[in-house]
Formats: structure tokens, sequence, C-alpha cells
């Protein structure tokens, strides 16, 4: 009964060590660095760096620590601070636009208030 619990142990240790086996042999993630750089660039272009600059200093920080991590070979943390970036940076574009957007909201209401009152105005001299 020992010799099978042992053998169970063994046949546990092996199966793990060939786990972390794989996990070493993932690719350095080359696209994904790309395409958290791209989305970077774009989260720039839409005025992240004004509207959400946590956000893109979170995404620029994470696509340093996702170059640096390739650069060790650990590339599994790399693909995570490369999606992280990633994501970051589509956060800040999308709270960049979404301010963009209120202020054009603001400016159309301050607008419609001056029509009214000028409406206001020639109807009730």
């Amino acid at each position: 009964m020992r010799s099978l619990s042992m053998f169970n142990l063994l046949l546990l240790f092996l199966v793990a060590g060939s786990l972390v086996g794989c996990s070493s042999n993932i690719p350095p993630p080359t696209q994904k660095l790309a395409f958290s750089e791209a989305a970077i660039n774009q989260a720039e272009a839409a005025g992240a760096v004004e509207f959400a600059p946590l956000e893109m200093r979170s995404a620029r920080e994470n696509l340093a620590k996702a170059r640096e991590a390739v650069t060790k070979q650990e590339n599994q943390k790399a693909l995570q601070f490369a999606e992280q970036a990633e994501v970051d940076a589509k956060l800040a574009e999308a709270k960049a636009r979404t301010a963009k957007a209120q202020m054009t909201v603001d400016v159309l209401r301050e607008s419609i208030h001056t029509l009214k009152s000028e409406i206001r105005r020639k109807v009730n001299p």
C-alpha cells in the first residue's frame, strides 16, 4: 500500500515537472508586444495622455516589463505583461474618447441654451 502512494507521489512530481517544462517552452510573445505597442499608439492618438494619464502610464510600464521579461526569456510573464499593457491602453483610449465626447455634449448643450435664450428674447421683446 505504501509503495502505491509513493508511486502516486512520484507520478505527481513527474506531471508537475513536465508542466513546468512546457511553460518554459512558450515562444516570445512578439506579436502580442506589437499589438500592445499599437494599442498604446492608438490611445495616444486619441488623447489618452491628457484624459487618462494613469492608464497610459500603466500601459507603458507593463509594456516595458513585458520587454524586460522577454530579454530574460520569461515568456509567460512577458505575455501576461503585454496583455495587461494592451488592456490598459484600450481602457485609456476609451476614457479619452468618452471625455472628448462629453466635452462635445457640453458644448452642444451650451449652444442649445444660447439659442433658446435668443428665441425667448425675440418672442418676448
